[in-house]
């Protein structure tokens, strides 16, 4: 019972982190500013982590590789100090690391899928609920790259855009193909 206590907060602490590491990305990505208290808050929860990153890891065509880096360091470490603390027989074996290494890495994959989850389902509420909210603008700059390739395609039926259903179908077909890729379930 005390495993499972402890389990669930270090794996909520390690998620909230990542998310954190994963939303910077994808701020900076799809360009969405930083002088807001959500930009803010992102980068006073990541600087300190990002910034001695940058020096070793560059950013590349957009990419934050520095912050998408700690998100799955993050990862790596939770599932490292849970397999201390479940005593775990890892030996130190290429085999054994390689696997923590791959499931961090489908971890960190399935925790953006949600992060853009999150994003387009929020930027939908807004749009119905308050279009003028000041976070209205910031979140859908942030939905606007997932959404607009399919807003070509779908259009809006009866004044009402379907592409954020099209899209968190999507995202649910990669969420799916992400659990078919690891060894153990989400």
């Amino acid at each position: 019972m005390l495993l499972q206590i402890v389990s669930l907060l270090l794996g909520t602490a390690a998620d909230l982190l990542a998310i954190a590491f994963l939303a910077r990305v994808w701020m900076q990505w799809a360009r969405a500013p930083f002088r807001n208290s959500l930009g803010h808050f992102v980068i006073v929860a990541t600087d300190w982590a990002v910034k001695p990153l940058r020096r070793i890891v560059p950013g590349l065509f957009g990419i934050d590789f520095a912050s998408l880096l700690a998100a799955w360091l993050v990862q790596i470490a939770f599932l490292g100090v849970m397999a201390g603390l479940t005593g775990a027989a890892m030996a130190v074996s290429g085999g054994a690391m390689l696997g923590v290494v791959w499931i961090a890495a489908l971890t960190t994959l399935r925790l953006f899928v949600y992060l853009l989850m999150g994003v387009v389902i929020v930027a939908a509420l807004l749009s119905w609920i308050n279009p003028h909210s000041p976070f209205a603008s910031i979140v859908d700059g942030l939905a606007r790259p997932l959404l607009a390739p399919l807003r070509r395609l779908i259009p809006p039926i009866g004044g009402i855009d379907l592409t954020p259903l099209a899209v968190l179908l999507l995202l649910q077909v990669v969420l799916i193909v992400l659990a078919g890729l690891s060894p153990y379930r989400f």
